[in-house]
């Protein structure tokens, strides 16, 4: 058996870029993404459970980067699914209220059952040695006091570590989503929807493009001296190129560990205006 890491992201950044060219109401977009991971996560299971693992290192790879990225983007897409058919208004104070308290609860939430464990740090800081106890199958050590969610997960899919970064994956992503909500202003949808002045400017390369860009400029201070943060930056150019930018911190860590060049986009880049130099030799 052999998943990729980067063809799982890049059918699940596909499938965005399609919902998300359709601009349809969040709350579909949202159950459309569901329905989707959900398939995929079945579609992996089967596969996992025909064939197992060819080693120890293809099993790790699998429960620390492949699996989670498909039920964290899972988990995250059903909570938006459930906010935003529960969401009591459109706009106003009771709007404003309804998600700075969702961010508040899910801020005492990461405190107190993620970042305060052990295996957050571990994850954090990029550990690797005991992989293989954390991400191999049958390796649950009941005598580390777990939380009783690990007896409701499937033993033969799961080694519960799994599931913790899975859940980290979604409450960052939900983290930004809420902060987006509560401040309109840098919501890129809503600016986009009134700016016709840029309409006939698009970005045509993929997301992960414009988004590797954008760090680019960011980390060169190549923009008011650095003095613009990563978010008004992005925004800036979701403004100019009328195109929404998802997760774009959880798009960059992607980046740093793909395989390949880090900066494919730039490498491009500078190919291609190489070769549009020598066009005038």
């Amino acid at each position: 058996m052999e998943i990729v890491l980067s063809k799982i992201l890049a059918q699940i950044q596909h499938r965005e870029d399609k919902l998300s060219s359709q601009m349809m109401p969040t709350a579909e977009e949202a159950y459309q993404m569901t329905l989707f991971l959900r398939e995929m996560l079945c579609t992996v299971k089967s596969e996992v459970l025909k064939t197992g693992f060819k080693d120890e290192q293809q099993e790790i790879e699998f429960f620390r980067n492949i699996k989670p990225q498909i039920l964290g983007k899972l988990i995250y897409y059903n909570k938006v699914f459930r906010i935003e058919t529960t969401c009591p208004v459109s706009t106003g104070k009771i709007h404003q209220n309804f998600y700075e308290n969702l961010l508040k609860n899910l801020k005492s939430e990461y405190k107190e059952s993620i970042c305060n464990e052990d295996f957050y740090r571990y994850y954090r800081a990029g550990r690797t040695d005991r992989d293989q106890i954390y991400f191999r199958l049958g390796q649950i050590n009941y005598h580390d006091g777990l939380k009783s969610g690990v007896f409701e997960i499937d033993l033969s899919f799961s080694t519960y570590y799994d599931n913790k970064i899975a859940y980290i994956i979604a409450n960052e992503l939900l983290y930004t989503y809420m902060l987006t909500k509560i401040n309109p202003e840098e919501n890129p949808d809503t600016i986009l929807q009134n700016v016709d002045a840029n309409k006939d400017i698009s970005w045509t390369n993929s997301q992960n493009a414009l988004i590797e860009l954008i760090y680019a400029l960011y980390a060169s201070n190549s923009i008011a001296y650095g003095k613009i943060g990563i978010r008004k930056l992005a925004l800036i150019f979701q403004v100019l190129f009328r195109t929404p930018l998802n997760d774009i911190h959880h798009s960059f860590h992607r980046m740093k560990t793909r395989a390949g060049s880090r900066t494919a986009f730039l490498d491009q880049l500078k190919i291609s205006l190489e070769e549009y130099m020598d066009k005038d030799i």
